[in-house]
Order: C-alpha cells, then sequence, then structure tokens
C-alpha cells in the first residue's frame, strides 16, 4: 500500500494545532492529578481534574474557530487526553482516597477506565450531526468526583456508589443533552471560581463544590426519567 503523505507530511509538527497543544494541557492537568492523588493531596488533584475540563472545553471551542473539527489527529488526542483525565485519574483518585475498601475500590476504578474508553470509541464512530450524546459523556465522572470530594461531605460508599452508576451509564444508550450556550458558561463559570478559590485559599469552597455536584446528579438523573416517562406512556 502506497504511502499518502510524503516526509513533511509525516513530521509531528504538520499535525499540531492550537486546539492540539489545549488537548495536552487537557492530559498534562490529567496527569499532574493522578501524581497528585497518589501523594495525598486530594484536594489539588481534584482541582487539577477541574482544570483538565477547562481545557477541554476550549479545545473544542478552538477547533471549531480554526476549522479543524475534523481532524483525525484532533479527535484521537482529545480521546486520549479525555481518557487520562476524566477515566484514569479519576480511578486512581477513588482508589489513592479510599481506605476501607481498597480492592472494591480497584475494581470501580477499573470500570471507570474500561467504560470510559468504550465510550469514547462509540463517540468517535457516532460523530457527525448528532443532536445528543449516546451515553453520559466522560467528563462527567471526573466532575461528579471532583465536586463531591470537595463539598466536605465526601463518602467513601457513595464515592464507590456513583461511579459505579456513572461508569454503567457511560455505556448505555441513555441520550444527554450538549451543554452549549448559557447552561455551558454556567458550569464553566462554576469550575472556574471553583478552581481560583481553591488557589487563592489552598481548599476549595464548600458551597461552591455543592452547587457544581447537584448540577451534576440533576444533569445525570433527568435524561433517564424523561426515558422511562417516554417508555411508559408507549406501553400505555
Amino acid at each position: 500500500m502506497k504511502d499518502s503523505f510524503n516526509k513533511e507530511e509525516r513530521r509531528i509538527t504538520s499535525f499540531i494545532g492550537i486546539p492540539d497543544i489545549i488537548s495536552m494541557l487537557n492530559a498534562s492537568s490529567g496527569y499532574l492529578s493522578i501524581i497528585l492523588s497518589i501523594n495525598g493531596f486530594f484536594d489539588a488533584a481534584c482541582i487539577l481534574m477541574l482544570t483538565a475540563m477547562i481545557f477541554d472545553s476550549m479545545d473544542g471551542w478552538f477547533a471549531r474557530r480554526s476549522g479543524r473539527t475534523g481532524t483525525g489527529f484532533g479527535k484521537n488526542i482529545d480521546s486520549l487526553s479525555d481518557i487520562v483525565s476524566f477515566g484514569v485519574a479519576p480511578a486512581i483518585f477513588i482508589y489513592s482516597a479510599g481506605a476501607s475498601f481498597k480492592y472494591i475500590n480497584i475494581s470501580v476504578g477499573l470500570l471507570i477506565v474500561l467504560c470510559g474508553i468504550l465510550r469514547l470509541s462509540r463517540f468517535n464512530v457516532l460523530t457527525g450531526g448528532v443532536k445528543n450524546f449516546t451515553g453520559l459523556p466522560i467528563p462527567v465522572a471526573a466532575l461528579m468526583l471532583s465536586s463531591f470530594y470537595l463539598t466536605g461531605f465526601y463518602s467513601e460508599t457513595a464515592a464507590a456508589i456513583l461511579m459505579l452508576a456513572v461508569s454503567i451509564l457511560m455505556v448505555s444508550s441513555v441520550e444527554y443533552p450538549k451543554v452549549s450556550g448559557k447552561s455551558a458558561l454556567m458550569v464553566l463559570l462554576l469550575i472556574m471560581v471553583a478552581i481560583i478559590t481553591g488557589l487563592m485559599t489552598g481548599a476549595i469552597s464548600g458551597p461552591v463544590s455543592t452547587m457544581l455536584f447537584i448540577a451534576t446528579i440533576i444533569y445525570i438523573i433527568i435524561p433517564i426519567t424523561s426515558m422511562r416517562r417516554d417508555l411508559n406512556a408507549g406501553q400505555n
């Protein structure tokens, strides 16, 4: 099979654009979050997972602005970065922050990673003109876990149950709306306030984290209740 790329076109610099650099900042935040979780700095690990979400939202915006939305390289680097920040980082966090149920937490963490890989692989196949997400978006895993921890009411048992549910929903066929416009700005604003507060005080304020946690729960539950209502209406 003849190589369709010449020597210049195969240089890594010919593939990388600004959106890809932002995606790598996403992955870098996830990697640093993992290191901090392993060393017991859980507040900082949560801040970096939230920071990764900011970069994840920015790379898509820059890709659309620069006309790079259709590049396979950009799609791959975005997905690989997401699995680091929103799959592996939460998995390491839930294991490291746990004390009582290490083996259960290992299993839940593994499930987060595997379901995240499946979720992103399906997403890459289904992209293009799709109105809603099929399955829970993987960044929700990081948002759920980090906001829950930073509320100050973190429970190892509750976290394991929540992340088990999140993992299953990622590979489900439940349709979740794409957050855009004012709703997206509101979520990003809350995340940025949480990050800035954490950097200034050394800990995230409870109220902001609680608002993020509640908003995440609502986003997860509403499509499920709507789907059940539609199924019941169809049976009647």
